[in-house]
């Protein structure tokens, strides 16, 4: 039986709501579609999808799946870019994390680290209207302000001559809280104490650095700083640092060592460190004793020297320098300047601190993850000739191989082989792979495998300082490089460093499968990718990466680099050089949120 063709005035109203709930439907779909491709809710919507997706990657199992799939190349986009609110991240100094942890001897303030699992597999991106840093020796001067627009600082010291902001700047006036007149004269006046001049010294500790103004005029002398401080309410101190081409480092004395190794340091300097040395039976000063070198100066200015209402705290400080046979050369003003003992500390003896010498068994060097000592360390408990007057001035100490390094078997030919090495890759670098070391694009350095900091030492002649990386769970030959004029730290690859995000412009590692292996085993403790996303986060847009391994390793790190957003070329080791090796050669594109994915 056919249908009947109803007029419209006749058809079922059933019908009717049918046909209705259809056409608006189709037209709801049609309207959201409009408003997704060209409305601003379309970007957010995306956005937070995209956060979803960098949430799942902290599931454990689609964590592990997304890493390998990167590692063996078959993840064939780009890795995502972390959240606009990340431009600063540090994940070992988080504040939202380590709030939670004990406030004792300020141990919420130190390192603590996530594990892998619990961290997001997303990008780094820098700031909007980030530009490529001014270049060195600029940017001792000036920095862009909108690279990391903290006005904090500024606003609360510019009257002391720390930094001021002026047009599209900071302005580094190079003064300080204890030298609002500029560190220059401050120096010029330690000059008259201690030996700033002529290459007795030339590695030294600034503790509480703030803009690092004293680090900064100290290199004109020839003088090597490593400054340092805690993420604090002081924010981005270190970045500004940073930022400035001046050697530096996050880090807090609270409750552990600091991460380098016994008598580093030719000079040790805390203008207004509110450390409180005499706390804890002087547990902090016995920190500072580890780090000098015999014969080497510390230098606090500010409280408690002399200063109103802390007659006690400075009376103690007397006396804990008095029991560890320090010499008070001047107090000058709220200036205290010590030299410590050539030889080994008159302890024991009587003193009201309690404090007695390390037993033999203490290894001083060792220093990552390592709880503070309440003992002395024995000049006598580490081999070799390391005291200021008993190791050549600078520039010769650089080349001279350190009595330290035979501590290794063969030790002073292997330094003279890994010297001679390191020149020769290096000219390579330089001359046939076309790395611009050597020229104002490239200020800040790091050496994640330094072993006895033989590619620092080949880039003596350039406009350069390298933070030397001896891993921790490698020989432990960190001395050896400050021994011969360089500076350093220890640390683990398989976790985040301690620095801010976009502060070095060229990374260098050579065996990189290395600093995530077992040592003398074929296992992983940690993965190439996640390393990989880590030196991304430290380097700056259009800085180099430069990699050296096995062509299977390399082959891995090349699929990797694309995921990370490299532009990344391989090339033959250099014809010299023996083993299996190529290098690899990257550049970190300069690439910025779009407003879709803020």
């Amino acid at each position: 039986m056919g249908h009947l063709n109803l007029p419209p005035s006749k058809r079922n109203p059933r019908q009717w709501k049918l046909l209705d709930i259809v056409s608006a439907f189709f037209f709801a779909l049609v309207l959201l579609f409009f408003l997704l491709v060209f409305t601003p809710l379309g970007d957010s919507l995306a956005a937070s999808g995209r956060q979803a997706l960098l949430l799942s990657t902290s599931d454990p199992k689609q964590r592990h799946r997304l890493v390998e799939l990167l590692e063996l190349g078959h993840h064939h986009q780009p890795i995502e870019a972390c959240p606009a609110d990340s431009v600063d991240h540090m994940p070992c100094e988080d504040p939202r994390r380590n709030s939670q942890l004990s406030r004792e001897m300020n141990f919420y303030r130190e390192r603590h680290c996530p594990l892998p699992d619990e961290t997001p597999l997303c990008l780094i991106p820098p700031p909007l209207g980030y530009k490529i840093p001014v270049q060195w020796p600029e940017s001792l001067h000036k920095i862009w302000h909108s690279n990391m627009p903290h006005n904090k600082i500024a606003d609360r010291k510019g009257h002391q001559g720390w930094m001021k902001e002026e047009g599209p700047y900071f302005i580094f006036p190079g003064g300080g809280t204890m030298f609002p007149d500029g560190a220059a004269s401050y120096i010029e006046k330690l000059g008259q104490y201690i030996p700033v001049t002529g290459g007795t010294l030339r590695t030294a500790l600034d503790m509480g650095c703030g803009v690092a103004s004293f680090g900064g005029s100290m290199l004109k002398e020839g003088i090597l700083t490593l400054s340092f401080a805690p993420r604090d309410s002081h924010k981005a101190q270190i970045q500004f640092v940073l930022e400035r081409g001046i050697p530096a480092f996050v880090l807090m004395l609270g409750t552990r060592r600091l991460p380098f190794p016994a008598f580093a340091f030719d000079l040790i300097h805390c203008s207004r460190c509110l450390i409180p040395f005499t706390a804890y039976n002087a547990t902090y000063f016995v920190e500072v004793d580890r780090l000098l070198r015999p014969g080497g100066y510390l230098v606090i200015s500010g409280p408690p020297v002399q200063w109103p209402k802390q007659d006690k705290e400075w009376t103690d400080l007397q006396a804990v320098a008095r029991a560890l046979c320090y010499e008070l050369i001047a107090v000058d003003g709220n200036t205290a300047i010590w030299k410590k003992p050539d030889g080994d500390s008159c302890l024991p003896n009587q003193n009201e601190f309690g404090l007695e010498l390390c037993a033999g068994s203490n290894d001083p060097s060792n220093a990552w993850y390592f709880k503070l000592k309440k003992c002395v360390t024995k000049t006598s408990s580490v081999n070799g000739e390391y005291a200021i007057g008993t190791i050549p001035k600078w520039p010769d100490r650089l080349t001279t191989a350190p009595s330290r390094a035979l501590v290794m078997k063969n030790g002073i030919d292997l330094f003279e082989a890994d010297t001679r090495r390191w020149a020769r890759r290096v000219a390579y670098y330089k001359n046939t792979l076309n790395v611009k070391l050597g020229t104002p694009a490239i200020r800040n350095v790091m050496d994640m495998n330094a072993f006895f900091g033989g590619f620092a030492a080949a880039l003596k002649s350039d406009p350069v300082w390298v933070m030397n990386v001896v891993p921790a769970r490698k020989p432990l030959t960190l001395d050896v490089i400050y021994d011969r004029g360089l500076i350093g730290v220890y640390h683990d690859w398989c976790e985040p460093f301690s620095t801010y995000p976009r502060t070095y412009d060229l990374i260098h590692v050579a065996g990189i499968e290395s600093l995530i292996k077992l040592p003398g085993s074929s296992k992983s403790r940690c993965n190439l990718v996640d390393l990989m996303v880590e030196i991304d986060r430290m380097l700056r847009p259009e800085g180099t990466v430069v990699i050296r391994d096995s062509p299977e390793v390399i082959e891995k790190v090349a699929r990797i680099a694309h995921a990370v957003r490299w532009s990344a070329t391989i090339s033959d080791k250099e014809p010299e050089s023996h083993g299996r090796e190529n290098i690899l050669v990257a550049t970190k594109t300069f690439w910025q949120l779009t407003s879709s994915s803020s």
